[in-house]
């Protein structure tokens, strides 16, 4: 019996822009993010007088970056359960199919491919919950990033009226209680920005080891949408 080579559509065009609005936002916002943390880049400046500015540059773009991921993380969210292409949702339900396609799919990773039972086509339960972890993550960063942002408004005015903070302060204000004032909120915000950076470094190693290992072409579906296939004749 022989076997053909079949491409799968994995990623329509929507998903693909998200994936990389995602990776160049989560970039912009973690090298402005240290910066605003810890101005790292000041010695390079020549001219001490434009460093309120670079502050100011540095914050903008950090919000607008932020601001980005938050609705694309709303995107997210309607697709897993509305999308025409594959709704992820489903795959969250902790049915027995689900766990033990998780269960499979570890083995397979922690094994290197000595064990293989599941489809490897389609959206698996081990990846669609990595990704709602990821996503997760960036719910958190947006609340304790709004908290942190409202909390430098002291007036309770803004430059579009004093809804807006009003609104981020009954957004926000829980995570004050939870993590145990400003002092906490910040250290989670930071704190999460590693757990992000590593949970990205585990992408790019584990799509790079799935393309090796399956020889499925998995490292093309950002960029074309299709991996491939094998199809016993």
């Amino acid at each position: 019996m022989s076997e053909k080579i079949v491409p799968v559509k994995r990623m329509t065009v929507t998903m693909r822009i998200i994936h990389w609005t995602n990776v160049f936002c989560i970039i912009t916002a973690v090298i402005t993010g240290l910066y605003i943390a810890n101005p790292y880049y000041q010695a390079l400046i020549s001219e001490p007088a434009a460093y309120k500015f670079v502050m100011a540059y540095n914050r903008f773009f950090h919000f607008m970056a932020a601001l980005l991921l938050d609705i694309v993380s709303i995107v997210i969210a309607y697709l897993y359960f509305r999308s025409n292409f594959e709704r992820y949702a489903y795959k969250l339900i902790p049915n027995r199919q689900n766990i033990n396609e998780f269960k499979e799919v570890f083995l397979n990773l922690i094994t290197l491919n000595r064990r293989k039972n599941f489809d490897s086509s389609h959206a698996d339960s081990f990846n669609v919950v990595w990704f709602t972890v990821l996503h997760l993550m960036l719910v958190l960063m947006l609340f304790t990033g709004f908290q942190m942002y409202v909390a430098g408004l002291e007036s309770g005015l803004s430059s579009i009226g004093s809804w807006w903070p009003w609104l981020l302060h009954i957004a926000t204000d829980w995570t004050l209680w939870v993590f145990g004032g400003l002092a906490g909120v910040r250290l989670v915000h930071h704190f999460t920005m590693y757990l992000i950076l590593a949970w990205v470094m585990f992408h790019i190693y584990y799509q790079i080891w799935r393309t090796i290992f399956w020889k499925e072409g998995d490292i093309a579906i950002v960029f074309g949408g299709y991996k491939f296939k094998r199809v016993k004749e």
